[in-house]
């Protein structure tokens, strides 16, 4: 790594806590002198052995990366949470396209009484793989019997039908499986972002989690809290097309959209 120059390094941390000291002033907390010094106004207060709500999200060979990462985001924000990845065996596990690896940090066997179990989507090999897990579907129902709730993101919801949590339910999926959940599954399709169905929450496809998240970050608070914390992770999404609404997509723009996926995937 270059070496700053003495004289630039001066000049950074002086802008730093320049800028530091102006956000303090504007929220009133000028006066916190240790704290105009680092890019956060505020010192860690984060203890060991969380005792607010335990959550578990599942992995397992070929999700969607954002799926479990996205929620991850939001709930490990709240107040005394815990959130940890959970899969058969400890260790990385692959997304669909096979670029990326997220730990497990411990087997289902280790995970304990649950919270919140969240379970997310794939594409199709891995949900058909999860679907066909006997042992996975297995745990995911005894985990499911001490859950304050149980979600799902994307293609998730197919895996909690196929384990018989949602008969008779509503429930929301990836847009392009919402037909599938609802000729295989006693299961309403409601193409809504996220869908709640007493304990049971369930996202749309991918960047839905977030914000079934959100909602399930009140539920599990209040409302301030899942504000400050829609905040804290600054989640105000204007994305440069207006394309994510698959009930406004053309069937070229869906056809489209379905081979990018396929294509991307392993």
């Amino acid at each position: 790594m270059t070496d700053i120059h003495p004289g630039r390094r001066a000049l950074l941390r002086g802008t730093t806590a320049t800028a530091a000291t102006a956000v303090l002033a504007g929220t009133g907390l000028a006066g916190a002198s240790e704290a105009a010094a680092t890019p956060y106004p505020y010192a860690s207060e984060k203890r060991g052995g969380g005792s607010g709500p335990r959550i578990g999200i599942l992995l397992y060979d070929g999700y969607s990366l954002l799926d479990p990462t996205g929620p991850a985001e939001v709930l490990s924000r709240l107040p005394g949470a815990s959130v940890t990845m959970l899969a058969e065996r400890r260790g990385p596990v692959r997304t669909d396209t096979g670029d990326v690896a997220v730990v497990a940090e411990r087997a289902l066997e280790e995970a304990g009484r649950l919270d919140v179990l969240l379970v997310p989507g794939a594409g199709n090999r891995g949900t058909v793989g999860a679907m066909e897990n006997r042992r996975l579907l297995r745990w995911i129902r005894e985990t499911d019997r001490h859950t304050r709730f149980t979600t799902s993101v994307c293609t998730g919801s197919l895996i909690l039908a196929a384990a018989g949590l949602l008969d008779g339910r509503r429930a929301t999926t990836y847009w392009a499986s919402g037909p599938y959940l609802e000729q295989n599954f006693d299961v309403t399709y409601v193409p809504e972002r996220y869908v709640r169905s007493g304990k049971f929450l369930t996202g749309a496809g991918v960047s839905a989690g977030l914000d079934m998240a959100l909602y399930l970050a009140a539920l599990l608070t209040d409302d301030e809290t899942a504000r400050a914390v829609q905040l804290a992770v600054e989640y105000d999404p204007r994305p440069p097309f207006d394309a994510g609404n698959a009930q406004r997509a053309s069937a070229e723009e869906k056809a489209r959209a379905l081979k990018l996926l396929a294509d991307s995937q392993v």
